[in-house]
């Protein structure tokens, strides 16, 4: 597993680092090799904020936790991630079966220059591949990434590109592609 640090409004010892690689290690069973982790610490009014996100080859897990001990909040975000791969633990598994671990997902960002009269300029641009796959993997990996939306590629209607979302009242909702 690869591993990235990151962080904000605080310098860390080496020791937090090698603490947090030894604990999300333990999530390094249930990916493959090529698995990335991305640690990002923080400090805020006396919190010791950590954002996990951790990427196996398609599949997204994020959790941030925040206690008033970083080490603390390490084994937090560790346990958030090892209970939604726990919770999802047939849905993953069956995804497993199916290949669809195999590294997918192609990331490109590009920051434009902000624009100083205009208020609607673009600041950011990313581009992603969109898998296809069911409405129900959809929205397993919005719940994955919570996440209020996730776009993807629809096999239950051809490949057409479509946005599965969170409703206010707690449901799911899907925007579709017209052809």
């Amino acid at each position: 597993m690869k591993f990235q640090f990151s962080e904000k409004k605080v310098k860390l010892p080496d020791n937090v680092h090698a603490y947090a690689e030894k604990k999300v290690m333990k999530l390094a069973r249930f990916f493959e090799e090529d698995a990335e982790a991305l640690i990002v610490f923080s400090v805020e009014k006396n919190r010791n904020n950590v954002e996990l996100t951790v990427h196996g080859a398609g599949t997204w897990f994020r959790a941030s936790e925040s206690t008033s001990d970083m080490f603390a909040s390490i084994d937090a975000a560790v346990g958030t991630i090892e209970g939604q791969i726990r919770k999802n633990k047939t849905r993953l598994s069956r995804r497993l079966k199916q290949g669809a671990f195999n590294r997918s997902v192609q990331e490109e960002t590009s920051f434009t220059p902000d624009a100083e009269e205009d208020d609607l300029s673009i600041v950011r641009i990313k581009k992603f591949y969109f898998k296809p796959m069911t409405r129900e993997e959809a929205v397993m990996q919005m719940n994955l990434l919570d996440h209020n939306f996730f776009a993807f590629r629809d096999e239950d209607n051809g490949g057409s590109f479509a946005v599965v979302y969170r409703r206010n009242d707690g449901g799911y909702g899907l925007l579709d592609d017209v052809e």
